[in-house]
């Protein structure tokens, strides 16, 4: 029989697992709790070091940024001066312009009036500026403001230059020029650069200002490699506001980087850093996400949970569940469980199970030597019965031979032969293998043996044909089936005859019908001078006593003249092999024994 514990379970239905998932469950909402707060950590560390890089472009701007304020104050200063016609006299205004890069010691390269007309005679070279045809003359012409260009080529200095320019208007606000200040970009970088590395520990990829048309006006990267370490995904001309920020994009040589951005002259020039996104990294200068720390943490926790479970609870439950299954399965060799340093409740169970199974297999040892003892008497009743009815039947024969009038012969041979067929049961009873079943083959077939051994002689033969299904009947059943084959048997050799000179046939069988019903089949050549009528219609003892095993066998028997033989047939339905179980063997056995009274009494 295939027990539970030898299907295969699933892998979630295995203890390890159920606990592994419950300890998971209770330790989600610390691993949650974990994640949000180190997410919290990992903002406010990222806004500290948004504010510390912010802070650091700045001061690595800041020369750079002074010199340009410089430079703004100064030509608005100039732009005043001109205003209110202090200097009349072009020599005395290109004196006092070179006064003023003389002043600045090498950070100004140029500075001039341009007049709206273009031509610029107040240099602080002294030489002539003819600036007729410059773009920005017109620009000032038609939109007077502040503002600062960048000139490659300046027609002064003849290099890269930042122009700072503010326009100029007379007394009653009519325009009149600009005056220009020209800062070189080689003064620009080298002045940055010499005074960065003194405050900083780390400095940026790239510093640069802008003015608010989004023109880069100085970068540290010099002009041509400043716009591939502006962020890809905006204009620069976005980031000109009004506020310090900071903010993560990529290059647009796709470079991943913290770009800050703050205004260096209110609304007109702006500075941007772009520093390496390592800054955002996590420990050791890797990036890792904040929930990385947290699950780990969780997958530990559990694992040791596991672990401890394994440890305390499960590979004890393991072994106590092989010894289990292998008692279960017939193995009754119970040995001692070894489960080492187990909880106090699983040794409790543990052993309350020793215990049980011990019980147990003594249990089935006193009921293995009952029935081994119930088997061995009953057998013996048997084999008693028998050997009773061998000396009665032996009696009989005796006083057969002592008797003088045929009738009792007769009666005693006939008497006799139902004897010898009793005996022949008892025996195969006896010689049967289990007590709650009969084998009907084996038990019919040395009926019919015994039977025709008592009945025929060296001059009375029979052509036997017998086939009998391996059916398992109870003792009730199989009792009255053998009375009723012998009787069958017996008028059958009676009064069997045959036709010619051969052997006369006989045929036995016992078949399945089919939903749980079996056939008993007996047939016979009857001799040619005999009255079939007597055959189908006696009321001998033979035929009382075949109605008689039918009703005690509930069977429905049936006799006729079938092709020339004569044909009895026995259908019955096969009970349960449990009623025997049950006791019922018993009560209907004796049924069985009362079929001699009940046909004494004229009542079969």
């Amino acid at each position: 029989m295939t027990g539970m514990a030898d299907l295969p379970r699933p892998f979630f239905q295995r203890l390890g697992f159920r606990l592994a998932v419950a300890f998971g469950l209770a330790l989600l909402p610390f691993g949650i709790v974990s994640s949000l707060q180190s997410r919290s950590l990992q903002k406010e560390a990222q806004a500290r070091s948004e504010a510390a890089l912010l802070g650091q472009t700045m001061l690595a701007i800041a020369p750079e940024a002074n010199l340009m304020r410089s430079a703004w104050t100064t030509t608005a200063a100039l732009a005043i001066g001109q205003r209110y016609s202090l200097v009349a006299d072009d020599a005395d205004c290109s004196l006092i312009m070179q006064r003023v890069i003389e002043a600045a010691e090498g950070r100004y390269s140029f500075a001039a009036f341009v007049p709206a007309s273009g031509l610029a005679t107040c240099t602080s070279n002294g030489k002539v500026l003819d600036l007729t045809q410059s773009e920005r003359v017109r620009a000032n012409r038609a939109d007077p403001r502040p503002d600062a260009v960048v000139i490659v080529n300046g027609a002064a200095s003849g290099t890269s230059v930042l122009a700072f320019g503010h326009p100029v208007f007379d007394l009653e606000g009519g325009y009149l020029g600009y005056i220009s200040v020209s800062v070189p970009h080689a003064v620009l970088t080298s002045f940055a650069a010499s005074t960065v590395p003194g405050q900083m520990t780390r400095q940026p990829i790239a510093l640069m200002t802008f003015d608010k048309a989004g023109n880069i006006l100085a970068s540290s990267t010099g002009l041509t490699d400043a716009p591939l370490a502006l962020p890809g995904d905006r204009p620069l001309v976005d980031l000109a506001v009004e506020r310090a920020w900071t903010f993560r994009a990529v290059s647009k040589n796709g470079d991943s980087r913290i770009y800050t951005v703050f205004p260096v002259i209110e609304n007109t020039i702006f500075a941007i850093g772009s520093w390496s996104g390592v800054a955002s990294a996590g420990p050791l200068g890797l990036r890792i996400s904040p929930y990385l720390f947290p699950v780990l943490m969780w997958l530990v926790s559990l694992l040791v949970a596991v672990l401890a479970a394994e440890r305390l609870i499960t590979r004890h439950i393991r072994v106590l569940r092989t010894s289990i299954i292998a008692f279960a399965s017939g193995n009754h060799r119970v040995r001692d469980i070894d489960i080492p340093n187990a909880a106090v409740e699983i040794r409790d169970v543990t052993e309350s199970y020793l215990k049980l199974a011990d019980t147990i297999l003594r249990d089935e040892a006193e009921l293995e030597d009952i029935i081994h003892q119930r088997e061995v008497l009953l057998r013996e009743v048997h084999h008693r019965v028998k050997n009773n009815l061998q000396l009665i039947a032996s009696i009989m024969n005796m006083q057969a031979r002592q008797s003088t009038s045929v009738e009792a012969r007769t009666l005693l041979k006939s008497v006799q032969d139902r004897v010898m067929s009793l005996a022949t049961i008892h025996r195969g009873l006896y010689q049967t293998s289990g007590l709650t079943d009969v084998r009907a083959d084996e038990l019919l077939s040395d009926i019919l043996r015994q039977v025709l051994k008592i009945s025929t002689g060296p001059g009375r033969r029979f052509n036997v044909v017998s086939q009998f299904d391996d059916l398992h009947l109870t003792p009730d059943q199989a009792v009255p089936l053998s009375l009723l084959l012998t009787e069958a048997l017996t008028n059958a050799i009676k009064y069997a005859g045959t036709r010619d000179s051969g052997s006369p046939l006989l045929e036995v069988s016992l078949r399945r019908d089919g939903h749980g019903k079996a056939k008993l089949t007996v047939r016979n050549e009857v001799r040619a001078i005999r009255n079939p009528a007597e055959t189908l219609n006696g009321t001998g003892l033979g035929t009382q006593l075949l109605a008689a095993f039918a009703q005690q066998l509930g069977a429905k028997l049936s006799t006729g003249i079938e092709g020339g033989l004569y044909k009895l047939q026995v259908e019955f339905g096969i009970r349960a092999l449990s009623e025997a179980e049950h006791g019922n063997a018993t009560d209907q056995g004796e049924d069985v024994m009362d079929a001699p009274a009940q046909i004494a009494s004229g009542d079969p």
